[in-house]
């Protein structure tokens, strides 16, 4: 017998809990002793915590403490608890708490404290007196806010901007653009507010302002800005559970505030294990005993199953608490359920199968539930959508979403609805819960759309120019009409004549007649331009005593012309809602069948937008536009051509910016010039001989879209 109990006390000494290894006595010096009571005093300015037992002990039992939380542990082999309860609440000094936690064989005794401390144990008769040294105070230091810079400049400068912005994973960023990186910022939390001053600094009036920033998805609801004496001081309002970060670069300062997603089914909050780190070291332990250590450990409440069992060995060393527990369940395939501080631990199948008759319990419930009747009115959905949702009947319209999709049953098979088109009513006869859920959806779709204005324009413009230089040379000899000879030489009587033209310009003969110079040998004039013939200037030279003639004419025209249209359509839509605007002719052409007969149909010469908003997050805007600029062009023999100018494009724009989304630019240069050959080639004399014209024509078009958001319902003139 005594070999045996001694083969237990040594399998127990080589266990070890929370950093530590703790020792066990002899079973026998401590069978059938019982806790009878805790208490809590101080004495002489010491705290002391006296344990009364029903018989004395015959040696101090193993014991243990930890810095975080501030904890001493007594372990009692061989002992029960007979309190009938455990927990003792002392609240005096550093003194919190005793609990005492029985688990098989053993019992386990936690005083808690506010600070660790150093303590001794001594036996007096059948108690256990546990002094406490006296705790030294720490020097606190004071919480100074965090300062990002320091303002050295005692004069006033005024915040150059603030804004608001989106980040990554749905935070929320205040950007404020600081007059220079001196500025003193303080930032510290009140409450669930956040304060930002900036010390020695104005506001402007245009940034007096309240900014509701709900919309765009981030904790922060609210930004409210203004001045505080000497500072200006910026307010904060974010929502839920959140945690902020701020920093400074430069001239920019920056408040960032991420959303704490909470699961309620983890034991700790954040990615991965959190929990405080513990060690453990059992060599075969009851899992249902392991499990009452962590519970103590945790100060969370564990209900175990009466199926769960058997035993495990593990050495863990610096593990959080968390991963410990999910360790031992995978090891004994075993599942956790958690409620509130409560965990429920039982084998996973047993989970599943209580899990699985409690939801049928729900359903056959539903089906014995009372049916109840409830009317209610829609302000902005059409209540013969929301009744084709609620029934999960076809394809459903979901306001504002510009589309259709498909829809689920969100009644129960009793339930029933009846929509009334007249006051867009709805009447829903079902069960207490689903006539809830019913409510809830309704608040959430019976909201007004937000609305687009989006505005267009289309600029074309043309610049022309033109120009052409000609030049007539000819020339008549009248000696030998005149019966003269040929062989005179051009003498005294010579004359010049100037005319619009050298057909008009005459000289008197020496007959004394009239004499048509018409006659050429160059005849290269300028070209029309722009529908225009050419100025003309002629010159003749002429004597009459040698009957000789020279003809000189010179034209030439330039054109310039320059050329701009501006079409700009706008319309408003609400968000996801496609929105058509267009203006133009429609032109009559006629269309021959197969057996002959021939009809009129029409074609369109029009301009037209067509476009589907979407409003980001952000409060940017996403647009889907389809545009086109057509114009009547010439006529053919099978009617009017149509000019077409065409461009479809999705484009991401920010509320009230202007984006050029495309253009065309065409550019055409024509130089021509028609000579005699040789004579045209020859060096200023050849000017005589040529005619030159030049043409360029430069066409441009740029589409610009601007889309803003309307605050309310009235559009923007």
């Amino acid at each position: 017998m005594k070999n045996s109990m001694a083969q237990k006390a040594k399998s127990m000494c080589q266990r070890a809990f929370l950093s530590f290894a703790f020792a066990v006595a002899s079973v026998s010096s401590y069978a059938q002793i019982a806790i009878e009571s805790v208490t809590g005093s101080t004495q002489g300015g010491v705290e002391v915590v006296k344990i009364d037992l029903s018989q004395a002990l015959s040696a101090l039992p193993s014991s243990f403490s930890i810095q975080s939380p501030a904890r001493i542990a007594l372990d009692f082999p061989g002992v029960f608890n007979a309190m009938g309860r455990s927990t003792v609440d002392i609240n005096q000094g550093n003194l919190k708490s005793v609990n005492v936690v029985q688990a098989g064989d053993r019992t386990r005794v936690v005083v808690n404290l506010k600070q660790a401390a150093n303590f001794k144990a001594q036996l007096q008769g059948k108690s256990l007196v546990l002094v406490l040294d006296a705790v030294v105070a720490k020097s606190i230091e004071a919480v100074v806010a965090p300062v990002f810079a320091e303002n050295k400049n005692r004069d006033t400068l005024p915040i150059k901007d603030l804004d608001f912005r989106r980040g990554l994973n749905g935070a929320g960023r205040v950007v404020v653009s600081l007059p220079n990186n001196q500025v003193g910022v303080d930032i510290r939390q009140s409450g669930q507010k956040l304060i930002v001053e900036f010390m020695k600094s104005t506001l402007p009036e245009g940034l007096k302002r309240r900014l509701d920033v709900a919309d765009f998805g981030t904790p922060i609801q609210n930004v409210t800005t203004f001045q505080v004496g000497d500072r200006v001081r910026m307010v904060i309002e974010p929502q839920g559970t959140w945690a902020h970060s701020a920093y400074q670069s430069d001239e920019q300062f920056v408040v960032e505030v991420k959303p704490v997603r909470v699961d309620a089914t983890k034991l700790t909050q954040g990615q991965g294990y959190n929990g405080q780190k513990l060690s453990l070291n059992f060599q075969n332990i009851e899992v249902r005993s392991l499990l009452q250590v962590i519970a103590d450990f945790t100060n969370f409440n564990i209900v175990t199953s009466d199926s769960v069992s058997g035993a495990v060995t593990l050495r863990l060393q610096d593990v959080p608490w968390d991963q410990a527990l999910d360790i031992i369940m995978q090891a004994k395939g075993l599942g956790m359920r958690k409620n509130g501080t409560v965990l429920w631990i039982a084998p996973k199948d047993e989970i599943i199968a209580k899990e699985k008759l409690d939801r049928e319990s729900v359903v056959a419930m539903e089906g014995l539930e009372p049916l109840t009747t409830q009317s209610f009115t829609l302000n902005y959905a059409k209540a013969l959508d929301v009744q084709r949702g609620l029934m999960g009947v076809g394809l459903v319209a979901v306001p504002g979403a510009g589309g259709a999709g498909p829809s689920s049953r969100i009644l129960s098979l009793r339930g029933s609805v009846i929509a009334e088109a007249r006051t867009n009513q709805l009447f829903v006869t079902d069960i207490g819960s689903k006539l809830e859920q019913v409510q809830q959806l309704i608040a959430k779709i019976d909201i007004p759309v937000r609305q687009v204005l989006i505005e267009a324009r289309i600029v074309e413009a043309s610049d022309t120019f033109g120009k052409s230089l000609g030049i007539k040379l000819g020339g008549a000899d009248l000696r030998a009409q005149n019966g003269g000879d040929g062989g005179y030489q051009l003498g005294g009587g010579n004359s010049v004549a100037f005319g619009t033209s050298y057909a008009n310009a005459v000289a008197t003969s020496g007959a004394g007649g009239t004499v048509d110079m018409a006659s050429n040998f160059v005849n290269l004039p300028a070209v029309g331009q722009g529908g225009y013939n050419p100025a003309t200037f002629a010159l003749s030279i002429f004597s009459s005593a040698a009957n000789r003639f020279l003809n000189l004419e010179i034209s030439a025209l330039e054109a310039d012309g320059k050329g701009k249209v501006v079409s700009s359509p706008r319309v408003v839509t609400a968000d996801k809602v496609k929105a058509v605007i267009e203006q133009g002719t429609e032109l009559p052409y006629q269309v021959a069948s197969a057996s002959g007969a021939t009809s009129i149909a029409f074609r369109k010469a029009n301009l037209m937008l067509e476009v589907t908003p979407q409003i980001t997050p952000e409060g940017s805007v996403i647009l889907e536009l389809d545009i086109n600029k057509d114009t009547v062009g010439q006529s053919t023999a099978a009617g009017f051509a149509i000019n077409t100018k065409h461009v479809k494009t999705q484009v991401l724009v920010e509320n009230g910016g202007t984006v050029v989304i495309g253009g065309i630019f065409e550019l055409t240069e024509v130089t021509g010039q028609t000579k005699v050959p040789f004579l045209g080639d020859l060096p200023v004399l050849g000017n005589l001989f040529r005619s030159s014209s030049v043409t360029k024509n430069k066409q441009e078009m740029l589409i610009f879209i601007t889309p803003k958001m309307i605050a309310d319902r009235v559009a923007a003139q």
